[in-house]
C-alpha cells in the first residue's frame, strides 16, 4: 500500500490540500498521512497549539467518516514545516505529497511562499499543489 502525505494548516489552503489528499488516497488505495507542523522554541504559542489539537480531532473524525486509512502527525519542533513534510514523505516512501497554496496578489505571485517552494524543489516524490 502506498502513502499520500498532506501538509495541513487550519486555513482554506489546508482544507483544499486535505480534500485533494483524501481524493488521491481513495483513488490510489493509499494510506493518508496528515501532517500539521508548528515551529517550537521561542516561537511556540501554546494557545495556537491547543487550537491545533482541537482542529486535528475534527480532522480525525472527518478521515474516519471518509473511510481512508490514515495517520495524523502533529509536530511542534524547531523545524520549518517544509522540513517536516519532506522528512515524513521520505520516511513513508510517499508516492505523493499534497500542499495547499493561498491566492496571492500580483506582487505576491512573483515570490512563491518559502515553505511551498522548498517542498516543490526538495520533495522525494511528486507534489500536488492545490489553490484555496
Amino acid at each position: 500500500m502506498g502513502t499520500v502525505v498532506v501538509g495541513y494548516v487550519p486555513k482554506p489552503e489546508g482544507e483544499a490540500a486535505l480534500d485533494a489528499g483524501i481524493s488521491e488516497a481513495k483513488l490510489r488505495g493509499s494510506k493518508l498521512v496528515v501532517v500539521n507542523s508548528h515551529r517550537g522554541g521561542h516561537e511556540f504559542d501554546p494557545d495556537k497549539a491547543s487550537a491545533a489539537e482541537d482542529d486535528m480531532a475534527g480532522i480525525k473524525t472527518r478521515l474516519d467518516e471518509a473511510g481512508v486509512e490514515h495517520d495524523i502527525r502533529q509536530l511542534v519542533r524547531g523545524f520549518e514545516p517544509a522540513e517536516d513534510l519532506i522528512s515524513i514523505a521520505e520516511a513513508n516512501s510517499a508516492e505523493l505529497l499534497v500542499i495547499g497554496l493561498r491566492r496571492r496578489s500580483p506582487v505576491g505571485k512573483l515570490i512563491l511562499g518559502s515553505n511551498a517552494q522548498r517542498v516543490l524543489l526538495d520533495a522525494p516524490c511528486p507534489v500536488l499543489a492545490v489553490k484555496a
